[in-house]
Formats: C-alpha cells, structure tokens, sequence
C-alpha cells in the first residue's frame, strides 16, 4: 500500500452525494404487541375504547337529526367466541372506512377537535382524540371485524385485520346506519364471550355516566346510570351526599359543590372523606372523567397536597387524557385546575370557618392530625388554624390566640420579649405538668406529637416575622425562668460527688433543689436523648446499617439533644436524710429506685444495665430488712 498523500487531482475530486425517499413503514403486529404490554395496564381498556367510538359516532349524528336519541349495545356470542359492540350512530362512508380506520394515528374524532373547532368539534362533546382506539380491540381479539353504513351514504362496508399488516375493505349488507365492531377473541379472552358481569364490571368502571344508553344482550333496561347529581348545574345536596356515599362506600363528613367555567371548567363535588389517613405523605386522589368517560378513579396531583383528607369526582373537559386514557396529561390547563381547585378548597373551608364554626371544629376533630400536619408546609391552612385549631394544655384546650394573649410576660421573667410560651413535648408527663402549672399564670402545650411541637414553633414564627415578639421555651428545668418561676426551686445544685459516682449508671443528669409538694424527685425526659441512647445499643450490637448509622450520626452532630434531667427534692425528709448519709446504706438504694421509677414515669424504657441496678438494690434492701450484717451487701 502507497504511503504517499493522493495527488491534487483526486484530492479534489468532488464527493458524490445522494439523496433517497422511502415511505415509512409500520409494523402493525409490533405495534399492537407494544401497545398490550406498554401502552394499556388492563385488558378490558378495549371495552372502553369501542364504548367511546360508538359514544361519538352517536353525538356527530345527534349533532345533525336532532329527534334521533341512539343507544349502545354490548353482544356476546359463546358458540363463535365473538364479542361484539354495535350501535346506530352516524356510521363511516367507504372512503372514511379506508382513511381512518386503515391509519394509526388518524381518528376522525380528534381531527374534528383540533381542526374543525368552527364546526363544532368541542360542542359535539366528543372523547376520541388520538385514532388508536380501535386498534386497542386487538388487546382481546386475534381478528377484527368492522361492519359500518353511513347515515347519509346507503353503502355498507367491511373493514377486516388480524394480526398481520394486511386490511381487507369490502361492501357488505347492512340496513341501518351505524358500526358495528365484532372481536374473535383469543383463547384466554373467552370470558368476555360468556361472562357478562365481566362486561358490565368494565362498562360500570369507564361508561357509567355516559349520556347514552348501554345494553348487553339486548336486555331492556340499560347497565350505565347515565348521570350523576354532581354533573347536574344545582344539584341537591342531600341526593348528592347519598350518591356520593354509593359511589364511594363511604359518608362525606362535608361536601364541596364545584361550577366554575373560567379559568378552566370543572364541574363535581368533593367531600371531606371519615377515613384517618395514616401519616401526612398520602397523595390525595380523585375521580375524574372527561366527556363523562371515567379517565381514572385515582388521578394523583389534581388536588393539593395539604387535601390529603378530600375525595370526589371532577367532570374536567378541558384536560387532556393521555394515550391510554388511564391519566391525565401534566400540561398547564393540568395544572391551571389544581390551582383552581386549591383556591375552591381554600375558600370553602375559611367560609366554614366563619359561617359555621361549629362544623369546622368538627372536621379540626375528626381530621386534627393531617390538618395540623399539613399546615407545617402550607402557610395559608396554618393562618386558617391558627384561630380555630385548639391545642391541649395545663388549661384545656385553647387556641393558639387564647395561649398567646395567656402567656404575656411580667417583670419576674428576666427577657424582653412580650410573650413566654410554655410546652411540654412529653406525654408522660402531662399529668404531673398540670399540676406543676395549676398555679401559674401561663398555660403549658402539650405537644405531644412531634408535629404539633413544629406547628407551635412555626406559628411563633409567623407572629415574629409579624414583629410581635414572642419566646417559645420548653418544660424542662434547663429551661431559662422554669426551674425558678415555674417549680419555684431555689438553689438548684449538682449532687455531691459520692452521689454523681452512685448514681452514675443512670442515664440523666442529675440535680438537687428546693421546691414545693410531697414529690420526692422529678424526672424530665428528652426524647432526643432516648432516641439516641437505642441507636447507640442498636450500633453496639452491630445490626444497624452503615448508610442509615452515618445518617443518624449526622443528625446528632449537629442537633446535640438535652439529657434527660432529674432533681431531688431537698426539703423532702427521705432526700434529705438521705443526702445526709453514705451511700452505702439502704436508704441510698431506695432513693436511686426513686429516680429509677421517676424516669420509667417520664417515658424511660429501662435497659438490661438499669434493671440490674434495679434487681441488686432491692436484694440489698430485702436484706437489710431482714437484719442481716452490712458486711453481705454486694461490693
């Protein structure tokens, strides 16, 4: 092989180029593989897809012959395993029959829609949309068959497919105007050939409130309702509460009429639903159709997510449904109807707040944990329950107003803020807190869920960022003013060193004081702490995850909990006499079960080391009970 460079002459030669059409080609099997695995999630969508052809044809003849009513009829046929969906609308013309039906993608529906608004695409109410519907029939069928005659056009035509790529078009005998789709089912298909509660299980699922009369095997009453009373323009309350409870199997606790037409059009009810959803992550869901075709029962993302307590049934023609008509697309009129709806919602229940507070404190009750957990993202609901959620406290129950104007401060406490809050985040200690708080002139919050400790700290925000100053403290004598003015302890001190060494088995720090009542110790429990002290023994014994450990490491680095925190009472005679003598002796031992059983009291789960402090300073007890030498107490 030459390695020199090509000569100018064929260096310059000019490169042929070429250019080529080829027609696209369809592979019809492969496509209708894609579109029963990926494209529909259940077999029985095809019932769906011919009940909304044969819909449209109905409303385009309605359009034009304005006596003419039309109805849907669902056949079955065991001995020849066909299923068959007939109905008298307005029918195909052979050249309609070749152009749309023989071309995926094409759908006469959708192109009156889009192209042909000044003809009344919209107002004819049509579903179809993308011209794949019946091509979904092979889902079902091995082999399908089309029987239409147009109204105005006296010849019929047969339109045939199987699973190949060749369509066989050809006249055939039909009387009367309209189509009529046969489906030869394959083998596992049969049952839509001989079950018909399979049939209207699937009509009832997608067409119960069509407009247009569905009958299967030609019995006389039709299987779809037809309507609801939330598609009606003023529906009555009361029916609509007992068709909504059948719809859903379930009471509404309060309802929500919906008729607005801009921005965007929705028509429905929603409903306060009775069932407690666990936790606040629950995306809220509802029913929505689209030409009274049921998209889904479970469209997500339509209501806000504070609303994870509503349900209901939206009627939204102005959305678009996505290829396999089992969703709705994400675009901005999606979009345009969840701010709407967040607004509708918004405004109904402030209303309530204010027409009927009693109903509303009702819903506060029954829904109180995913309202008040719901709030701690959305400031507009937490404006809403700041004056009517009612918090537990060392008074009863009170609003967030009610525990603010309670808690102004005096010249004892040594702060400049206007207000001091007291609460307590332990719910073992709620009893004991009442107490040490029936004398005071400010109320404590139980917040004993940890979300409602968040929703008082961000309501105390939104009162500073309104200027207005306020200090949140928690009940715990590490707490600024607590032990001083609230337990009235004077000279708080560390215990003794003997005593630090006695006692230092205990997981708590560990103090002496004066203060009021016949309760020899008291015992303040951090969560935060506790919750530490399991994931430190979980780490110990070598069962915890390497990532989850480096994430709870993380989060104790940087939000270090209190101890938990126990004083004895000083003017108490057991601590004092106590206090006066040795450790070694019994009295000692009781006192330490003291503080034991204080911490149990405050939420302490005693561990395998406590229990046997516990176990050895009762055998020391029951011995010198007994009168035994001291010499037999345990080194």
């Amino acid at each position: 092989m030459s390695n020199e460079p090509d000569s100018p002459q064929i260096a310059n030669r000019p490169k042929s180029s070429w250019q080529k059409r080829v027609p696209f080609q369809v592979d019809v099997a492969g496509i209708i593989r894609l579109m029963g695995q990926s494209l529909y999630s259940r077999s029985d969508a095809a019932i769906r897809e011919l009940l909304q052809n044969a819909h449209d044809g109905i409303m385009r003849r309605r359009a034009i012959d304005l006596q003419y009513r039309g109805r849907i009829d669902i056949r079955q046929h065991p001995a020849d395993k066909v299923l068959e969906v007939s109905d008298d609308g307005i029918g195909l013309t052979p050249e309609e029959v070749e152009k749309y039906l023989g071309t995926l993608g094409v759908g006469i529906s959708g192109l009156l829609k889009r192209d042909l608004p000044n003809r009344g695409g919209q107002s004819l109410n049509l579903i179809g949309e993308f011209g794949i519907g019946l091509f979904s029939a092979f889902l079902l069928a091995d082999r399908v068959e089309v029987i239409t005659r147009h109204r105005q056009d006296g010849e019929a035509v047969r339109w045939e497919a199987g699973p190949d790529s060749d369509i066989c078009i050809s006249s055939c005998d039909r009387s009367e105007p309209g189509t009529t789709v046969r489906l030869h089912l394959k083998p596992d298909q049969y049952p839509y050939a001989t079950d018909e509660a399979l049939l209207e299980r699937a009509v009832k699922e997608y067409a119960d409130f069509l407009p247009i009369p569905i009958h299967i095997n030609d019995r006389p009453q039709r299987v779809n309702i037809g309507s609801a009373c939330w598609l009606e323009f003023t529906p009555d309350t009361h029916a609509l509460e007992l068709e909504l409870e059948s719809f859903f199997g379930e009471t509404p606790l309060d309802l929500v009429v919906l008729r607005t037409e801009k921005p965007v059009t929705i028509r429905g009810a929603l409903y306060v639903t009775p069932q407690r959803t666990p936790g606040f992550t629950d995306a809220p869901t509802v029913t929505v159709t689209v030409q009274r075709m049921i998209i889904s029962r479970r469209v997500y993302g339509l209501l806000p997510d504070w609303a994870s307590f509503v349900r209901g049934v939206l009627e939204l023609p102005d959305c678009s449904p996505t290829a396999s008509r089992e969703d709705l697309v994400r675009d901005a009129t999606f979009y345009a109807v969840r701010e709407q709806l967040d607004t509708l919602l918004f405004n109904h229940f402030e209303g309530l707040a204010r027409k009927n507070p009693s109903r509303w404190q009702s819903l506060i009750a029954w829904h109180r944990y995913l309202l008040a957990g719901a709030a701690l993202e959305e400031p507009r609901l937490r404006d809403l329950l700041r004056d009517t959620y009612r918090f537990v406290t060392s008074r009863g129950e009170m609003t967030f107003p009610e525990i603010v104007a309670a808690s102004r401060t005096s010249t004892v406490y040594a702060t400049d803020d206007d207000f001091v809050i007291w609460y307590n985040p332990n719910r073992y200690q709620e009893a004991w807190i009442n107490e040490v708080f029936a004398d005071f002139p400010a109320p404590c919050v139980h917040t004993l869920r940890s979300f409602e400790e968040t929703l008082l700290v961000l309501m105390v925000s939104d009162l500073q960022n309104e200027q207005i100053s306020v200090d949140l403290r928690v009940a715990a004598p590490s707490s600024e003013d607590f032990a001083e003015l609230v337990l009235g302890i004077q000279e708080l001190s560390n215990v003794p060193h003997e005593w630090e060494q006695f006692l230092a088995d205990l997981p708590a720090l560990i103090r002496i004081g004066d203060y009021h009542g016949d309760i020899p110790v008291l015992a303040f429990l951090s969560e935060q702490a506790e919750l530490q002290r399991t994931f430190e023994g979980i780490k110990k014994q070598g069962t915890m995850p390497c990532g989850f450990q480096r994430l709870v490491e993380a989060h104790f680095q940087y939000d270090k909990p209190k101890p938990n925190e126990v004083i004895l009472n000083r003017r108490h005679p057991l601590i004092r006499r106590a206090l006066e003598q040795s450790t070694r002796v019994p009295l000692a031992s009781v006192v330490r079960l003291l503080v034991i059983e204080a911490l149990r009291m405050a939420g302490l789960r005693p561990d395998a080391k406590i229990r046997q402090v516990e176990q050895e300073d009762l055998a020391w007890i029951a011995e010198a009970l007994w009168g035994r030498d001291e010499g037999r107490r345990r080194k």
